[in-house]
């Protein structure tokens, strides 16, 4: 049989229907907070992506694009993307902007992933790698949770070090709302079943494991951080906070992130105290920021760094896909 596309609702009506859907419990802040993670980040993590244009234009087959091949894979994407602007709760006259792409599937009802930008804001890249979650067979969304502070909702992409500024302004809540917004959009599409995981990368593997502490919302499954800590407190993780987790978890680091590889054992070690499922890997010669960069060359690495940061996403998105099945129930 044909595969056929999953529908997609647009317009005030389905606006209208999805600020019901945003009548569900949204989850409190916790003690994550945009300074404390900032304040650990190293200034090539803080400092915006140098973007290296290539002529081989789509990347990998099977994984998702690197920065610098990101727009092109959007372009000749046979999956339908499109911006939404979502109610960040029920009532609200703000709106939240978000890509969702939607997958070619012949199944009758379809999960959720919810993908969460970097420090840098909802840029071309986090829409390719929505576009590759979706060719994995699942809804993608990936909201702007700058939508507030940047002074109105908006496609336009932020430049790096703008979005980086701003991003201090974004509160635990106000991050957990924005996931919860936009997963319950996804899920109310005709196709859409009742489940979603979240998914985030630097900044936004950090608020993945915030949203995880404060339990989401119904539906939610699993979480995935792409180097993202847990609030740290000296670098020892947060009990307290850990505990609370309810879902399913998974960190993926690069060795060559000190600050990171430094806390992973004690995340670890603890999540499996807690009897936690959970699963951590730290890639061997891989940077933070492996699956922006994969093999993309910069000055500043060398050939062996570009083959780590390749090797790393040939084996963290096989991983990251099996762990999404599971959890989401294909």
């Amino acid at each position: 049989m044909r595969a056929r596309r999953v529908l997609c609702v647009t317009g005030i009506a389905v606006l209208a229907g999805t600020a019901c859907t945003m009548q569900r419990r949204v989850p409190q802040s916790s003690s994550f907070a945009a300074d404390d993670h900032m304040a650990d980040m190293t200034a090539a993590d803080m400092a915006a992506p140098r973007i290296v244009r290539r002529n081989d234009a789509q990347g990998v087959p099977g994984l998702p694009p690197s920065a610098s091949t990101a727009k092109a894979r959007i372009d000749a994407s046979p999956r339908h993307g499109e911006w939404v602007k979502i109610p960040w709760e029920a009532g609200s006259k703000d709106s939240l902007m978000a890509w969702i792409v939607y997958p070619e599937t012949s199944r009758p009802h379809t999960p959720v992933v919810v993908i969460v930008h970097e420090i840098f804001g909802l840029q071309t890249w986090i829409r390719g790698v929505a576009d590759q979650v979706a060719a994995d067979g699942f809804i993608a969304i990936a909201p702007d949770l700058l939508s507030r502070v940047r002074g109105g909702a908006s496609a336009d992409e932020l430049p790096a070090d703008s979005a980086v500024k701003l991003i201090r302004g974004v509160t635990p809540a106000e991050r957990n709302m924005g996931i919860t917004a936009a997963a319950g959009y996804a899920m109310s599409q005709p196709s859409a079943e009742h489940k979603y995981a979240v998914m985030g990368f630097c900044w936004g593997g950090y608020t993945t494991w915030g949203y995880a502490t404060n339990e989401g919302t119904s539906g939610f499954s699993g979480g995935i951080a792409y180097y993202g800590l847990p609030y740290m407190d000296d670098a020892v993780p947060n009990v307290d906070s850990l505990k609370k987790i309810k879902v399913p978890m998974m960190l993926l680091s690069g060795s060559k992130d000190a600050r990171i590889g430094a806390a992973m054992p004690a995340v670890d070690s603890m999540m499996h105290a807690l009897h936690k499922e959970y699963f951590g890997k730290n890639y061997e010669g891989a940077i933070h920021g492996f699956a922006r960069a994969q093999d993309d060359p910069k000055a500043q690495r060398d050939p062996a760094e570009e083959q780590a940061n390749l090797a790393a996403i040939k084996d963290a998105w096989p991983r990251t896909v099996a762990f999404l099945k599971k959890h989401l129930g294909m």
